[in-house]
């Protein structure tokens, strides 16, 4: 039986978090695309805590104009300022299940350019 493209993606996410996960030290970066959006957090999956987040959604980034791409790399930079802000330099890139190109690779651009190592 063919796996439908979100079966796919799932499968690879699974793969990917066996390998990466996020602690105080060096939380998880994670990624997750919609067709229209884009969503970005920072996670400490020892504690089960969200640390930071930013969206395509937020206020100050829905009304900027640009292609996706762009859209995806002011949300990298977002997240990655809110990050700074609780402290968090180092990061683990999580691009769940998604191949490290376009908006992915745009997101992760923009949180490297504000600061985050990784």
């Amino acid at each position: 039986m063919a796996l439908t493209k979100n079966q796919r993606r799932i499968r690879i996410k699974n793969r990917i978090r066996k390998v990466v996960s996020g602690t105080e030290a060096r939380p998880r970066l994670t990624v997750f695309r919609s067709n229209k959006e884009i969503y970005a957090q920072i996670v400490d999956d020892v504690n089960g805590k969200t640390i930071s987040a930013a969206s395509s959604r937020d206020k100050d980034i829905s009304s900027a104009k640009g292609n996706k791409s762009e859209v995806a790399n002011l949300v990298g930079k977002a997240v990655a300022e809110k990050a700074l802000k609780a402290g968090v330099e180092t990061i683990a890139f999580d691009r769940g299940g998604y191949l490290y190109h376009g908006r992915v690779k745009s997101l992760a651009e923009g949180a490297r350019e504000a600061g985050l190592k990784f």
